[in-house]
């Protein structure tokens, strides 16, 4: 007899054999009202022993959650199907549900609950638990809704969770008395980081257009691209290759890179003045709006925020010693700065003006000039890709940088600009940094945090009076700031009672405007007033796409373009099997698809051509087939209309006339 004909042996047996009036009474309760069960006991232990008590509670909270983390992960994996739906005769006395069946959610959680109860209380009444969870496992088969395997697995795994929770929870305690800043940081980092993760996974998010496009150049590896460096594609190919052609596998790598930058700002502000004041900045990085937006969104700001955080750690320890090696590592960090962000460039700028007004003499250490010279060889192939490339991406900056528009004076851009970084960093803190930078400037830590800020910020500013600004284009000039305002804050608790409130305030709200950023729904804003609402709509788009492709595919080879890179990126990646996506030129600036091949020697194949909006043909696209049928597909998000899209399902294709950029 084989294992799952034992399981269902034994499931009938609980099911069916066992039936009884007492136990069609008592078992939905047991399996509905669980809780009931549980809360007098845990009640009890906290009037028993409320310091021991309110520890295990937190651990069981913690257990609980993770716990029904990896259950709807392995009940996704294994598909295993509940028995009330393959099983006939079964005794079924409460709804059976269409999600899968192993591991049982109901096991894995109260066993992951109750554990650190019983682990951590010496009280003979914590054997009760085990009473309850067992009665709740065997409740779920009773019912009709699970296999045993399913109840002794989730049974094993949630144990198995709460001993490795209460595990580190000892190792975390006595590491704390050891070195209590590092332990802090590593249990903050370790928890917002699996949040992270859990919410990649499951949050309301789909891939950003630019997230997606960079995922399509991980696919086609270059030396460089047309308007960024390559570095964000060589990390997201290798995150794919690792993780596959998903969303975790592209953002994972945000994840990572906000973390690692947690640990060196820590670092940092532990060399230039106290652990306290880097585990503050440490912190602060992750909670801000404008950085911890980039621990789940992969673009070119995650790693660069990385690198120009590694660049200042290593330079501060370059100029204080006397060791090579750091002014190496050094020029191979700004080097990879730049791969990944032009930006990376006002790392020379403050550098230049710190040495020039506050250390002089390191102009005659050779350090200086090896590291420079590193992070251009290491730069340099973006170089010779731009000159085989007609100087593309330094076209494309000028045109982002409005060169073509000349010197004009735009007050409303300014304000805007201004508007912005209320935004991004909070107005309170915001404030409060910019003050710190400049009571902390006469001092040799305070100059160093003062050059790498004020050219950033200034230049940005004095920019946004010409053109546009992005939020994000001065944040580099922010993270030294945050390290002048931990210095000055750290002890804000000495500090008088009004001080204190208006610093705890100000760090309160930034968590409040990160945590509402992750969850907007809570704010039900207007759509066109939502930013997330641009990482909305695309999976849908794709499974529509996907089903017009495959049955237009059953009668001829089908290709599929778009007249925006953002369209065919985000269709690259949510058409199922990813197929090439192509992208005309049709009254745009360049793209990366333009230096990519085209369609033009698919002639009689069939296309679906996708626009945004409710809108019509480019009359070249028109003429480009021989028939043309049109379907108006709008996505949704919580009931909420995020956008139309016109999809056009086009027949026989004849070639079309080619188009040069109207710009870069």
């Amino acid at each position: 007899m084989s294992l799952p004909e034992v399981d269902t042996l034994i499931f009938f047996f609980f099911n069916r054999d066992l039936q009884n009036r007492f136990f069609d009474i008592i078992m939905p309760f047991i399996t509905e009202k669980s809780y009931l069960l549980v809360l007098p006991l845990t009640l009890w232990f906290f009037y028993k022993d409320r310091k021991k008590a309110i520890v295990a509670f937190v651990l069981a909270l913690a257990s609980f959650a993770l716990s029904d983390w990896v259950s709807e992960v392995l009940k996704n994996f294994i598909q295993r199907q509940r028995p009330c739906n393959v099983l006939e005769g079964v005794h079924l006395i409460v709804g059976c549900s269409r999600s899968y069946s192993m591991p049982s959610n109901h096991a894995i959680n109260i066993f992951a609950f109750t554990m650190p109860f019983i682990v951590l209380l010496k009280n003979e009444i914590r054997y009760a638990f085990i009473i309850i969870a067992l009665l709740i496992g065997f409740s779920r088969v009773y019912v009709g809704v699970h296999y045993p395997s399913d109840v002794v697995v989730g049974g094993l795994l949630g144990t198995g969770i709460a001993i490795s929770i209460i595990s580190l929870y000892r190792m975390v305690l006595e590491n704390y008395f050891k070195r209590p800043y590092p332990t802090i940081l590593f249990v903050f980092l370790m928890i917002i980081s699996i949040f992270r993760i859990y919410y990649i996974l499951n949050g309301p998010l789909d891939l950003s257009p630019d997230e997606a496009h960079y995922w399509e150049w991980s696919r086609r590896l270059d030396w460089s691209y047309y308007s960024k460096g390559p570095m964000i594609a060589y990390l997201i190919y290798i995150g794919t290759g690792i993780f596959g052609d998903n969303v975790f596998g592209i953002r994972v790598m945000a994840v990572i890179f906000l973390a690692l930058s947690s640990i060196f700002i820590y670092l940092l502000g532990k060399m230039l003045y106290e652990e306290k004041v880097g585990l503050l900045s440490a912190v602060m990085i992750q909670i801000i709006p404008l950085f911890s937006t980039f621990g789940i969104i992969f673009t070119i700001d995650s790693p660069f925020i990385f690198f120009w955080i590694l660049s200042l750690f290593l330079f501060w320890k370059a100029i204080n010693t006397e060791t090579l090696s750091y002014w190496l590592l050094l020029g191979l960090s700004i080097g990879f700065g730049l791969l990944t962000k032009y930006t990376m460039a006002f790392f020379y700028i403050s550098a230049f003006l710190f040495i020039l007004l506050r250390e002089r003499g390191l102009f005659s250490r050779k350090g200086l000039y090896i590291a420079f010279i590193i992070s251009i060889l290491v730069f340099s192939p973006v170089l010779l890709w731009n000159a085989e490339h007609n100087w593309v991406t330094l076209r494309h900056t000028a045109g982002q940088a409005n060169i073509e528009e000349g010197l004009s004076i735009n007050i409303m851009r300014f304000f805007e600009f201004v508007v912005s970084q209320f935004g991004v960093i909070t107005p309170l803190l915001l404030i409060l940094i910019i003050i710190s930078i400049y009571k902390l400037r006469k001092q040799r830590e305070g100059a160093f945090a003062f050059w790498f800020s004020l050219p950033v910020i200034s230049f940005f500013l004095l920019k946004s009076f010409q053109g546009k600004v992005q939020a994000n284009w001065a944040m580099p000039g922010y993270i030294t700031g945050i390290i002048a305002f931990s210095a000055i804050y750290k002890d804000f608790r000495s500090e008088g009672k009004g001080k204190k409130i208006f610093v705890i305030i100000t760090l309160l709200l930034s968590f409040i405007v990160t945590s509402l950023a992750h969850y907007p729904s809570i704010l039900n804003l207007p759509v066109k007033k939502d930013p997330s609402s641009r990482l909305k709509g695309w999976k849908e788009l794709g499974e529509e796409v996907t089903e017009l492709y495959n049955k237009m595919s059953i009668e001829s080879p089908v290709f599929i373009f778009s007249d925006r890179y953002q369209v065919s990126s985000e269709l690259a990646f949510y058409v199922k099997g990813h197929p090439e996506i192509y992208c005309i030129v049709h009254k745009r600036r360049m793209n990366q698809y333009d230096l990519w091949p085209g369609f033009q020697n698919l002639l009689h194949y069939n296309a679906i051509f996708v626009r945004i909006g409710n809108t019509g043909l480019p009359k070249k696209v028109e003429e480009a087939f021989k028939h043309i049928e049109k379907r108006l597909f709008t996505a949704y998000s919580n009931n909420k209309k995020i956008r139309d899209y016109s999809i056009f399902m086009c027949y026989d294709f004849k070639g079309i006339k080619e188009e040069s950029p109207r710009s870069y």
